[in-house]
């Protein structure tokens, strides 16, 4: 869910308050998103989230 959020172009303490988490763990779950894709920025996020069918 991270991931849409951040693709739909959402700040960390607007993912934090819609999925009831800190925005540390946040900050924690983009990093690893970041680690998994080996990609490097948001933009680049939401690329990714559109070309693998998980925003339209």
């Amino acid at each position: 869910m991270t991931i849409r959020l951040l693709a739909d172009g959402k700040t960390n303490d607007e993912i934090a308050q819609k999925l009831f988490i800190s925005v540390h763990t946040v900050k924690k779950n983009i990093e690893n998103i970041f680690e998994k894709t080996n990609l490097h920025n948001r933009v680049q996020i939401a690329v990714y989230a559109y070309k693998n069918g998980l925003i339209e």
